[in-house]
């Protein structure tokens, strides 16, 4: 159980991340995905797998996930299965104004919408996909500007109390940026509280990561119409 406090926390969130190829939100595909549907601060539902994307993953990157090449050739969905299915759980959300959480989501987010059009003809945004999100790395840093250290993750996990036993595992981390999230809502009654359709106007300096989001659109648009 991750919590239970009320207002959003007590309702639906739904948690997602991806492990990818590397790097490059654009041209880089994902491996794995993870959603984890959270209600009440339980887990109700969880899907993940693998994901074949139809390339060699690189060394470096295996080394960070451990997905190779060949399991994934081996267990993994079609690539063009896998992101339609992904596209379809974020619009879903998104339509039931059920929050999107995860670590770094502007990353993942636009991962989505770049291979939706791809492969799949539209993106999110276009089917409607305006949020909200909780990005745990964002709303951290908006709270406690002046903490010094690296803020990854698993940084994230030890400075509230959380054991994250596989980092890099499409789930894990799913349901650890989750588990952060409870714990800053624990102690800072304003993100408890807030209104999460509105919730990155309301982050003055180093927006949502909504609005980050909005902005790899506009550059994924531009590259589009040269290409």
């Amino acid at each position: 159980m991750l919590g239970a406090m009320g207002s959003w926390t007590a309702g639906e969130v739904l948690g997602f991340d991806l492990e990818t190829t590397g790097i490059d939100r654009f041209n880089d595909v994902p491996v794995s995905y993870a959603l984890v549907q959270v209600v009440d601060g339980v887990v109700v539902t969880s899907w993940s797998g693998l994901i074949d994307p139809g390339r060699e993953i690189p060394a470096g990157a295996t080394e960070v996930h451990g997905i190779s090449t060949e399991r994934a050739r081996d267990e993994g969905m079609p690539l063009t299965e896998a992101v339609s299915l992904v596209a379809d759980a974020v619009v879903s959300a998104g339509r039931r104004g059920v929050p999107l959480a995860g670590m770094k989501l502007d990353y993942d987010l636009t991962m989505v919408e770049t291979q939706a059009v791809r492969l799949c003809g539209r993106g999110i945004v276009e089917r409607g996909w305006c949020g909200p999100v909780l990005d745990a790395g964002v709303i951290d840093r908006h709270f406690d500007r002046e903490r010094r250290g690296r803020r990854t993750l698993v940084d994230l996990c030890g400075h509230y109390g959380i054991e994250i036993a596989h980092a890099h595992d499409a789930s894990a981390d799913a349901i650890a940026s989750m588990e952060v999230l409870f714990a800053l809502a624990v102690q800072h009654e304003a993100l408890r509280g807030c209104d999460l359709a509105r919730l990155h106007e309301d982050l003055a300096d180093g927006r949502i990561s909504i609005e980050d989001f909005e902005v790899r659109q506009e550059e994924l648009r531009s590259r589009l119409q040269v290409d």
